[in-house]
């Protein structure tokens, strides 16, 4: 896992509702603690774009349903800008399953992932069909 450099928007609270999008079986997944977040007192902890948090599994398949699981960011509505100036915004938000250690649960992604999550995660960005 790499560092992310600059300022991060979060655009997911706990609580979040956020799509999975790979073939692990969970089709949605809510939002209940941000790994390695260190925020400010009383402030909700957030999650951005390539973030690792633990979800539990709201909708899915009877074997995956209401299982605490890991995941990370690799899409969210909020823009964010980066570091070339560009405002980065997608329609959704979505997540993919992950180990503790980071590897990938599933074996594909639907739809395009942040070119952030992508370099901090590489083996998000190996299974991976599009990175914008």
């Amino acid at each position: 896992m790499k560092g992310i450099a600059g300022r991060e928007i979060r655009g997911l609270p706990l609580g979040a509702n956020i799509v999975c999008a790979d073939n692990t079986g969970a089709r949605s997944i809510s939002l209940i603690d941000v790994k390695a977040y260190h925020g400010k007192a009383r402030r909700i902890p957030a999650a951005g774009v390539g973030d690792m948090f633990i979800a539990s599994v709201k909708k899915g398949t009877p074997e995956m349903r209401s299982k605490v699981v890991y995941a990370v960011v690799i899409r969210q509505k909020r823009p964010y800008r980066r570091p070339d100036g560009t405002m980065v915004e997608f329609e959704d938000n979505a997540a993919v399953l992950v180990t503790p250690d980071g590897e990938v649960r599933g074996s594909e992604i639907k739809g395009p992932v942040a070119r952030e999550a992508a370099e901090r995660w590489p083996r998000i960005a190996a299974i991976a069909s599009i990175i914008v």
